[in-house]
Parts: structure tokens; sequence; C-alpha cells
């Protein structure tokens, strides 16, 4: 059973119950999209979001009819003949037939629709599907403002029924987990319009959350031999004209002028590698080199598509880049497969696979460097992941346009799929900037390129893991690790001894002093998503104890302020994750 079959199928029923139902209606186009299809209408009167369940009931009464999908070649003249009266399809039919297409209508019960396929074969394989119309949204015509605004109704469609449930359950908790909501609930993170769209702000909370990631990922990189360096944010046009970023990278910021000189906010780092690895000479011993700087780059994302933090404008990157010989890139890129499998534990992401992707083979106008040493470097990398036994699947025309890639895509806690870590293999670089090594037998040598991110984008990191996490981080994450409770005034000064000690051990902790219940503050702890709560009253003040609950557990009971540090430091320590579905 092919998905993308039932659901165009869909839309052909969807287009053919808004004709039924609203006469006069005028047709754009139904494409399949993730999880469903959408149909592009101008109806003769507005449609509401309460019209969907009796246009959905429409639907199922043609699905009903069972009416075979029949195909008819036909020409211009004769499709514009039957679409007399539809002038977006009109507009199509010129379109196709300029551009050379043999034109197609699909008869399919009461309804024809201009379509090139694929369908099934009769309308009865839609009646156990799981089907639902969800929203309406307006649409300008072939995306284009100066056009004519439609009305566009979206459906969703799985399988089976209890499929669409399932997602429409996941959709539910997605809701109640979405990241821009929980950074608002629990202080972490803005975005301020006189400051601008896709540029976000982190509050001391979320400013710890994001320190605490990039301190985790720096740490397992120096471990592997990577050292940090540091890059300025702007650079020369020659510069990207040198690596290609001005020919074929379409997401630049308009360059500023400056001494006569036009200079660019950086979109990618690798250029300001290439050139630090260039100003210095560098023998064969040298090799591998491993340099990575926490960064941020400059991309001038479209505005509708930008969400939060995972769609922005500028994006911080745990970006490396590994310069190393040829016969170096299959250990490196098993280290580097290494880390980040190890780094998914830590953060309880256990189900992912990789998309290989590679050139569009009819098409390098797109990218640097000859076919032969594209082949050679999608090769290298489909063998290693191939004798890793990783599930993968290789994507053509997704690579970048100095190398071919690995993109991870991981599944998070409720079962949603995000492109998360990249390793690209770029032979390309190295060429344009013209680096060498010197060889053992005293030759000028290329090296070869590891373009490398394990979180991809701070941000969009930070995004998916609020979710991923619903706000529950573990506790080495935690933007408040320990939040003290104090009962009263009179256990005030033992809660600021107390926070003293806790954070001269690199505990982020929090005092609550208000002039609050003790039940009130505790609802307020929770609501807050701490990892521990410590609450102090008479009995801890005079024995000099602390009595602790850790976050969805009953109290975990009273102990020593040495006991208890002891406790935090195992636990931030073994980076362990809490239940996500909790």
């Amino acid at each position: 059973m092919d998905l993308n079959h039932l659901r165009h199928s869909a839309a052909h029923m969807l287009a053919a119950a808004l004709v039924q139902l609203y006469p006069g209606t005028k047709l754009g186009t139904g494409p399949v999209i993730d999880n469903g299809f959408y149909y592009d209408v101008l109806p003769p009167q507005p449609i509401t979001e309460a019209d969907l369940e009796k246009i959905t009931v429409a639907m199922r009464k043609i699905i009903n009819g069972q009416h075979e999908f029949v195909r008819e070649d036909v020409t211009a003249e004769q499709a514009k003949k039957f679409f007399a009266d539809q002038p977006f399809k009109q507009e199509l039919v010129e379109k196709f037939s300029k551009q050379g297409e043999q034109l197609h209508l699909y008869h399919s019960g009461p309804f024809t629709d201009l379509c090139q396929g694929g369908h099934v074969q009769n309308t009865k394989e839609l009646m156990g599907v799981g089907l639902k119309l969800t929203k309406l949204a307006g649409a300008y015509w072939q995306a284009d403002a100066k056009n004519a605004q439609m009305t566009r109704v979206y459906g969703l469609l799985f399988a089976s029924k209890k499929e669409l449930n399932d997602y429409l359950l996941q959709l539910q908790e997605a809701e109640k987990r979405d990241h821009r909501k929980l950074g608002k609930e629990l202080g972490l993170f803005t975005v301020i319009d006189e400051i601008g769209p896709g540029f976000p702000l982190f509050y001391p909370k979320g400013a710890a959350l994001r320190k605490a990631v990039e301190d985790f990922i720096e740490a397992e990189q120096y471990k592997l031999g990577f050292r940090n360096i540091w890059i300025p944010h702007i650079a020369k046009d020659t510069l990207y004209k040198t690596s290609g970023h001005l020919g074929k990278y379409d997401a630049m910021f308009s360059a500023i002028k400056l001494d006569n000189q036009d200079y660019y906010l950086k979109p990618m780092n690798c250029p300001h590698f290439m050139m630090l690895y260039k100003s210095q000479p560098h023998s064969y011993r040298d090799l591998p080199l491993r340099w990575t700087a926490t960064t941020t780059v400059y991309r001038n994302e479209k505005s509708g598509e930008l969400a939060g933090l995972t769609r922005v404008r500028a994006l911080t990157q745990d970006d490396c880049h590994i310069f190393l010989r040829p016969d170096q890139i299959e250990t490196e890129i098993n280290n580097i497969l290494d880390l980040i499998q190890s780094v998914y534990q830590a953060f309880g992401l256990n189900d992912f696979w990789v998309s290989i992707s590679t050139r569009d083979p009819n098409d390098m106008a797109k990218y640097l460097g000859e076919p032969v040493i594209w082949d050679n470097a999608e090769k290298i990398l489909e063998d290693i992941i191939s004798k890793r036994h990783i599930t993968y699947k290789v994507v053509p025309g997704e690579a970048a346009f100095y190398g071919p890639k690995l993109d991870f895509m991981v599944k998070d806690a409720i079962g949603r799929e995000w492109q998360l870590s990249t390793v690209q293999l770029d032979f390309n670089l190295p060429n344009r900037f013209d680096l060498h090594y010197i060889a053992a037998d005293g030759s000028k040598q290329r090296p070869v390129v590891i373009h490398r991110a394990v979180l991809g984008s701070v941000e969009r990191w930070l995004g998916i893991m609020i979710e991923h996490f619903a706000g529950n981080f573990p506790t080495w994450m935690a933007p408040v690790q320990v939040k003290l409770l104090a009962v009263g005034e009179g256990h005030f000064e033992y809660a600021k001894q107390i926070q003293q000690q806790l954070e001269s051990n690199h505990i982020r902790v929090e005092v609550d002093m208000a002039s609050e219940t003790l039940g009130s503050k505790i609802r307020t702890a929770v609501s807050e998503k701490v990892s521990y709560m410590v609450v102090l009253g008479d009995k801890e003040v005079q024995g000099k104890m602390v009595a602790v609950r850790k976050r969805g557990s009953k109290d975990t009971g009273t102990m020593t302020l040495d006991e208890f540090v002891e406790v935090l430091k195992i636990d931030i320590r073994e980076h362990t994750s809490p239940t996500l579905l909790s």
C-alpha cells in the first residue's frame, strides 16, 4: 500500500466534496505533504472550521461509491476546453504544455482533475484508512502574494485508524511539550520584536541550560583530542568567493561596506578554519589536526520558516573540522560515530538512522569538484556506515555543495523524527584554499577535511531537548538542580548557608524565601521542574540536616549536607536521563 498514492487520491476526494458542497468553487492544486494532503480552492463563500465535519461526510460518501481512477491523456486544447470555468487549471495547462509535459485527466466517479498521478486503483482502498480534515489556512495561488488568496484545506491520512489516532495523541503530547510554551513558563528564552525574529535571547536559566550542554560536548571532545580555536564573526567577500559560498549559498546576509570592501557575517565557519590551517606549516606527523569552536553563524532564513529555537537566523554550532591524511578517514569517522552515539545515550536518544546525503548526479553545477572525487567520497561514507551495521538510506541531492554528508535522523521521546548531528567529508575546499601538508617523502600533499557537529545548532538542539524531556531535564542539564524551600523566616539563614556550600560544589541552586506556605512553595518548585527540592524547617536546622525530595518521587529522606552533595555528584556525573514520558 503506497501512502503517497492514498494521500493524493484523498486530495481528489476532498476537491470532489468541495465542488459538490460549494458549486462554483475554483480549484487549485492538491499535493501530498508529510502525514497527509491539502487542496487549495477559491470557494464562492467562506469555509469555516465548523464546516470540516460536513466536508468529511461528503468525502466519505464519494469514497464509498467505489469509483475507479481512470486516466485520459489529452492535448492542451482539450484540457482547456474541459476546464473552461476553472482559471487556475487553465493556468496550469499553459504552464505544463510550455514545459512539453503530457497532460492527463484523472476521472474518479463524479470528479475529474488535471493531474500527473499516482493514485489508488479504486476509491474503495480509502474506505479503511485513518482520515481526518484538520484545519484551514490562507494561501496565495502559486505562493505569490500578487495572486489570489485561496483557502487551503488540510487533511491527515494514515493506513489505519489506529495509526491516525496514535498520531493525534502524539500531536496532543507535542502541544504540551512545545518548547516555545515551556521556554516561557520555565523562564528559559524569549524572542523580542525590537531585536528581530530568529534572534532568540536567553534568560539566566536558559543560559545555564545551554552552558551545561555546551560544556558537556566540549569535555567529551577534549578526551578525543579536539582543541578549541576562536574565530571572528565577519570576513571579507574574497574569503567567500574562494570557499564558493558567494556562488553556491543563498542564505547569506547582505554585505557590510568597510573601507570600500564588502564584508559578510559568516554563514558557515569552514572558511575561517581553512585559513587558520593555511596560516601555519603542517607535517604528516601533525595529522589528524582536530579543531573545534562553539560559535554563532548567521543565515538569512525566510521569516515564515522561523520557529522558536528550532529555526533561527543566529545559530550556534559545536563546529569541528578535522584535517587529516586520506589513510586516516575511516578511523576518524568511526571515532566521531562513537562520540555521537555516546552523546545520544546521555540525552536518552536511542532510536536513530543515518541519511547518507549525496550529490544530484543530474545537476553537478550546484557542487564543487569533479564527479570522480564525489564518487570516492560517497563510497567511503557508505562503506563505513555499512560496516557498523547502522540503518541508513542514500538520499541523492541533499549533499553540501562541497561534499557528501551523514545526517543523523533521531526519534525523540514521543516518536517524532529530527535531523541532528552531521558529518561531512570534504575533498574540495582543501583544493580551493590550496591547503597542504608535508608528507614523509618531503612532497606536498592535500589534506582531507571532515566537518562535524554533534549538536548541529545549539539553539535547535535545545528546542528539541526541551520537548524531548518536556522540561524535566536530567540533573546534569537542569538550570536549577536544587531548590531550597525555607519553611519560615527563622530558617532563612540556614538556607543561605546551604546555598553557599552547594554553590561551592558547583551545584546550581535557588532559595525560595517567599512569604508563602510550604505547600505553595512545593507546588511552585514542581511547576518549575527542578531536579531536587530541599525542605529546611526547625528539625533540619537543629540537626544540621536536609530533607530531600527528588523530582518525580516521594521524599528521598533526611541526610547530612555532605551526603546530599555526594548524591548530587553521582547523579550529575553519570548523566542519567529521567523517565521521558512522565
